[in-house]
């Protein structure tokens, strides 16, 4: 064992020694992290059993009403006036210029700034009210249509974020610069696993039908941030093996492998004797998972025994591996075997240009499955422990990016006002909540900022979103921030 004892000399003489310029420092910086490790340490020293309720690190501030989440996240901002918030009176304003009333000065994109006119395009689209609640929803959307009575759609969303990696990492991590826990990661956190053989939150980017124009997204979306490494996502692959190496290399039996893990166990935790850092145990722990995921993975995600009537739910491109019908189903089946919390993005809503081209595309890639996601969760008696949230991270503007014609347009970026919309988990079906003007380009009624969203969320999660917080860099960090917040309790059951 003399590599560890090098170890130990190396920690607490050579290397302190050879950094001597900042021993004052150093010290003084133990001095003030020394509650927060040792806290951090002693949150993992226990080993705590899987029960009902999970093991999170957070005892709940209220009885929770969700027990799962299923975000579905539109990545690049859908046109809210093409698919949800009806505006008939643009007809008449067909190629009209937006009154300066109206824009009155709004920070513009490079793609439009440049434009000596803002012309007025209306949606080409047909609109149906639909449900009893009379949502006005499009054409495209015939399978979603029947389902507005289980959905909550806030019409007055808003962001200060104009471009998408900004306004993503805004609507995700409740901050415009990427590094911070993500809502998934929050809620690992505090409510913990309901598994012990699967991950607590899962990852997965569907591939859209039409790739026109697919925007970028990183890793950074869903970290831990400053949490814990264990609460960050793991990510499902949509082809090949779900989770990289999942399988043992060829020769190497499970019972090689088991005797592998207990040796580098027995060596970590001398290693976490010697030095003390938690994520030493983090990274024991997701050793562990990794191999107990070896069974549960395969068999979760082995859809061929789905009976033909979920293909009739979701639609036959839910075969498709990949697809977003694919991992709506997946979701499914991850949520009803415990995971926690479960994201997808779906690409390709930036729609600058050639929306009678695209739009359509990626609406049959969402919608029939979407229906089926509510149906099933529903049907299963799981509808009300599981919150699914539908949405993007900005809308888009009422006047034309480039050409415009009847028959086709391009829209921008849009950050005052989008809609996005909840189903179950406690949330008031059937609800319309916030409203735009006749150009939805400002908000009129019930503005609903993200932190609004967040804090929303989390209060059926059962926590406070001022008390659910994790020390760093000496603050009390939480997901909704130090800015004003409230709880929009009008949409909630």
């Amino acid at each position: 064992m003399a590599i560890f004892e090098d170890l130990r000399q190396n920690m607490t003489r050579r290397y302190l020694f050879s950094q001597g310029s900042h021993l004052l420092g150093t010290a003084s910086l133990a001095t003030l992290l020394g509650g927060d490790l040792r806290a951090a340490i002693s949150e993992r020293e226990g080993d705590r059993e899987v029960g009902a309720e999970g093991h999170g690190a957070v005892p709940t501030h209220f009885p929770p009403k969700v027990k799962h989440v299923i975000y579905l996240h539109m990545v690049g901002g859908p046109p809210q006036m093409d698919l949800y918030d009806y505006k008939p009176v643009m007809n008449d304003w067909y190629d009209k210029d937006l009154p300066e009333s109206i824009r009155n000065g709004q920070r513009l994109t490079t793609m439009t700034s440049g434009q000596s006119r803002f012309p007025i395009a209306p949606s080409k689209y047909n609109f149906e009210q639909c449900g009893q609640s009379g949502m006005w929803v499009c054409e495209l959307l015939p399978w979603t249509k029947k389902v507005v009575d289980e959905m909550v759609f806030v019409r007055s969303m808003y962001t200060e974020a104009i471009n998408h990696e900004p306004a993503i990492s805004l609507m995700q991590t409740g901050n415009q610069i990427t590094g911070r826990p993500c809502l998934g990661s929050w809620v690992s956190y505090g409510l913990g696993s309901l598994n012990e053989n699967l991950p607590t939150f899962v990852l997965m980017v569907a591939r859209p039908t039409n790739t026109e124009q697919v925007q970028a997204i990183s890793a950074r979306l869903w970290s831990s941030g400053y949490l814990p490494g264990e609460h960050a996502a793991t990510a499902f692959r949509t082809s090949g093996d779900p989770i990289l190496f999942i399988n043992n290399p060829a020769g190497v039996p499970s019972a090689v492998r088991r005797t592998t893990l207990d040796g580098l166990s027995q060596l970590n935790e001398m290693n976490y004797r010697l030095v003390g850092d938690p994520e030493i145990h983090t990274r024991l722990q997701q050793y562990e998972l990794a191999f107990r995921m070896q069974s549960s993975v395969p068999e979760l995600t082995d859809i061929a025994s789905e009976p033909q009537s979920t293909y009739e739910l979701y639609g036959e491109s839910a075969k498709k591996p990949g697809s977003f019908a694919n991992t709506a189903l997946l979701a499914r089946r991850m949520v009803e075997r415990g995971v926690r919390f479960v994201q997808i993005y779906h690409n390709n809503w930036d729609t600058h240009a050639n929306v009678a081209g695209r739009l359509p595309d990626q609406c049959r890639d969402v919608d029939q499955a979407t229906y089926g996601l509510i149906s099933d969760l529903k049907q299963r008696g799981m509808l009300d422990s599981t919150l699914v949230i539908w949405g993007g991270e900005f809308g888009r503007t009422i006047y034309s990016q480039g050409g415009l014609s009847h028959e086709n347009y391009g829209r921008d970026h849009h950050p005052r006002c989008f809609t996005m919309w909840m189903a179950g988990g406690g949330f008031k079906g059937g609800t319309i909540y916030g409203e735009t003007d006749e150009f939805s380009y400002n908000i009129v009624r019930d503005p609903v900022h993200i932190r609004d969203f967040h804090a929303t969320v989390l209060k059926q999660l059962g926590y406070d979103h001022q008390r659910l917080s994790f020390k760093y860099q000496g603050l009390d960090q939480r997901l909704t921030g130090v800015l004003p917040t409230r709880i929009i309790d009008e949409i909630l059951a």
